[in-house]
């Protein structure tokens, strides 16, 4: 099977979702910072892919940790560096309001899935590589929304134990998800699958409505040059 239409279909696939989530923000990203934060997504799974495979032996040996405990080193990593892939935007002008956490954790989360489907079309073929792209692309984006959702809580000041506890989810739901996907086949499997999905997308979608009802409430984000321009006013004024 030719490989072109199947990469062709992960990067579809993949801005597809991207169009979806970003669109749900009522005051739009520079694209270029969504750009930026999409490209350190796909670096952040070059490095999450070279710390598996510098402890390939223990990942590939259940036997020496259990597999609990493989799978959840696996998520740790791959949540963390997608994790900080979606801090770099925290730090500019343009992420102003909490709805910009889901924004850029989706987008490094996207960014990671397209690199890991690309690296696995390349390497088991193009049928797998579409099936995984079809399941591996909205499931990363469910499960930074957690992550997401905690970074757009820094706006509410909610301070970093908030922000580790949304991390945390991040990497259970991650964890639970890749467990049973490595776990034996049958209906079991699939209904507890389904319902760790249906879980994922009910946060997620609770997340969006829970900012959407605050850029509703609060209008368009004042930035830091109109902020300025309205104390130097003040200032003549008085």
């Amino acid at each position: 099977m030719s490989l072109a239409l199947p990469l062709l279909a992960s990067v579809i696939l993949t801005f597809a979702w991207l169009w979806f989530f970003v669109r749900r923000d009522r005051h739009p990203e520079p694209l270029w910072l969504l750009a930026r934060t999409f490209g350190w997504g796909m670096l952040a799974w070059v490095i999450a892919a070279a710390f598996e495979a510098s402890l390939g032996r223990l990942l590939a040996s259940p036997q020496l940790l259990g597999t609990l405990v493989v799978v959840l080193l696996t998520a740790l990593l791959e949540e963390g560096f997608k994790f900080v892939a979606a801090m770099t935007a925290i730090s500019e002008l343009s992420f102003d309001e909490p709805m910009d956490g889901l924004v850029y954790a989706v987008t490094a989360a996207l960014g990671f899935a397209l690199m890991e489907n690309v690296t696995y079309t390349l390497g088991f073929g193009g049928g797998a590589g579409t099936w995984h792209a079809v399941v591996a692309t909205l499931a990363h984006a469910l499960f930074s929304a957690p992550q997401g959702y905690a970074l757009g809580g820094l706006h509410w000041e909610q301070g970093r134990t908030w922000v580790v506890q949304g991390l945390a989810v991040s990497v259970v739901l991650h964890a639970v998800f890749n467990g049973l996907l490595v776990g034996g086949a049958g209906w079991p499997q699939l209904v507890a699958l389904s319902t760790v999905t249906l879980l994922m997308v009910g946060l997620a979608g609770r997340y969006y409505l829970t900012f959407e009802a605050h850029a509703r409430e609060h209008g368009p984000p004042v930035t830091f040059l109109q902020e300025q321009a309205r104390r130097q006013a003040q200032r003549g004024g008085s």
